[in-house]
């Protein structure tokens, strides 16, 4: 299956409550894990419900022995909004890509007026030196039949940057999925797969 990853990778998948953050994390483990991986994943969820920030970590190798990642070690965030990726920042390793959603959700402080949302924080990345990969998954997503398939565009995007073949991603979807989503879903999957090509 490819050139086995003997270091393990960390990836770190944060968005808001509703924007199908759980999926993105399962589909990635099991696709990790139909590579042949060892993969530990740890969810962090706020108040998820009302729009709250939803944090997973995730990390794969030849063997993994805790799933959280350091500040400073994640090789990948893969962030389905622009102030998650900006929050989550500090966890990229210096080498590492931030794959971000070019949506804007105020969170719950901004709202209520307690808290002001960036002016741009894409270009606030970029500023402090990152690699970073935007992309406005939601409006592929919306295409392809539901702005929620931003998070297969998402892992469409990162599935290039790993060294697995495409089937084990569209394996792990057809587990997670019910049939009628199925082709929606590889569809987002494979347009996200076709921006770095």
């Amino acid at each position: 299956m490819g050139q086995v990853i003997r270091m393990s990778k960390a990836v770190m998948i944060a968005g808001v409550g509703g924007q199908g953050t759980v999926l993105a994390s399962k589909v990635l483990s099991l696709a990790m894990m139909r590579a042949g991986l060892d993969v530990k994943q740890s969810e962090i969820h706020g108040m998820s419900q009302r729009g709250g920030s939803v944090v997973t970590h995730i990390r794969f190798g030849a063997k993994v022995n805790s799933p959280l990642v350091s500040i400073g070690t994640a090789d990948y965030i893969i962030a389905f909004e622009e102030l998650e990726a900006l929050r989550m920042l500090p966890y990229l390793k210096k080498d590492g890509f931030v794959i971000v959603n070019t949506q804007q959700m105020p969170p719950m402080p901004v709202i209520t007026g307690a808290a002001k949302y960036p002016n741009d924080p894409v270009s606030d990345i970029k500023g402090r030196g990152a690699n970073i990969i935007a992309v406005d998954a939601s409006g592929i997503g919306k295409e392809k039949g539901d702005a929620r398939a931003a998070n297969m565009v998402l892992l469409g995007v990162l599935s290039k940057h790993l060294p697995y073949p495409e089937q084990v991603w569209t394996e792990a979807i057809k587990e997670s999925l019910r049939p009628v989503f199925l082709d929606m879903n590889l569809s987002a999957l494979d347009a996200g797969r076709q921006i770095l090509a």
